[in-house]
């Protein structure tokens, strides 16, 4: 379902953002947004502040630095609300904004089934389909590293003019936004990707490199990947195994997944969210995904693992 945005901001620039959940990837939003001159508004779960410094350090050492402020909560009118928290953490955060009326929701999490969600809270209109690849974290309140030397961001193509100030100066830090016309194909692009390398490290508790040189991972992690290629091929969208496979053969020997640092800090992990999306999708279509079931179960035995060792 595409949404008419472009025809409800037409000639009306959108200006004032918010960013719902600071963690690592609403920090590099709104601290980029916020550097380029833009007003944002920042809903955090607690110690709101009505002048709030952000700061972004980059892989190359330079530090980019904003202002925004903070609340708990928010509601009346907002331009664009950019929605950041983890899927596990979705439903609970939409609490804080259930009154507020934006004119346009840009999502920026992981999987696909957070946009029903999105779309029942604010209305299919108001909702575009977006993803974005980065590895950044929160070191501290207001303080966010970015790791990955990419910042990818992909948007619906009918959002292309309305969000045209925004694009440019997120474009101006370094990020490489794009467009694609078709929902399916934009979010299983990213899953494609995401998914075989999240399980992996996950499973393994090892970052992107062990897995690529350990025979018996990269076996896992090819595999994967042409399994959530099929699922995504059934459900409509135009992706390929070889592409995915590319990108993870150029990432950093180092990188590690954020699910695999939530298992490992003893945080929920988006689970049901990337690897369960795959298994509901290929239940319906009949496609069978042993490989994606066995990273599931091992990363859950691990998730078990490091609870045991907790308590």
């Amino acid at each position: 379902m595409w949404t008419n945005v472009s025809d409800q901001s037409a000639g009306n620039p959108l200006k004032s953002h918010a960013v719902l959940g600071l963690g690592g990837v609403g920090g590099l939003i709104a601290t980029l947004l916020s550097a380029g001159g833009h007003s944002v508004t920042a809903v955090v779960r607690s110690d709101p502040h009505e002048h709030m410094d952000v700061s972004l350090e980059r892989p190359d050492g330079a530090i980019v630095r904003g202002s925004v402020r903070s609340v708990t909560a928010l509601d009346g009118e907002i331009d664009v609300l950019w929605v950041t928290p983890k899927a596990t953490q979705l439903r609970d955060a939409l609490r804080a904004v259930s009154s507020l009326r934006p004119r346009l929701v840009v999502p920026l999490l992981n999987g696909i089934d957070h946009m029903p969600v999105l779309r029942d809270a604010f209305g299919s209109d108001a909702v575009v389909p977006a993803t974005i690849s980065v590895e950044t974290e929160k070191l501290a309140p207001g303080r966010f590293r970015q790791s990955s030397p990419f910042i990818n961001l992909t948007l619906a193509q009918n959002a292309k003019a309305v969000l045209a100030a925004a694009t440019q100066t997120l474009a101006g830090f370094g990020v490489d936004v794009r467009y694609i016309d078709d929902e399916q194909t934009l979010l299983w692009s990213k899953l494609v990707f995401l998914a075989p390398l999240a399980l992996t490290t996950s499973a393994a508790g090892e970052p992107l490199g062990y897995v690529r040189e350990t025979p018996e991972w990269r076996e896992r992690l090819e595999t994967a990947v042409r399994e959530v290629a099929a699922v995504a091929l059934a459900c409509g969208a135009s992706v390929e195994a070889h592409g995915a496979l590319e990108l993870i053969g150029r990432a950093k020997p180092g990188m590690r997944s954020s699910m695999q640092k939530d298992v490992e800090a003893g945080r929920e992990p988006e689970l049901d969210a990337i690897g369960g999306t795959i298994l509901r999708a290929a239940r319906a279509h009949g496609i069978p995904v042993p490989t994606i079931e066995d990273l599931i179960e091992r990363t859950r035995a691990r998730v078990a693992a490091r609870a045991a060792s907790a308590s």
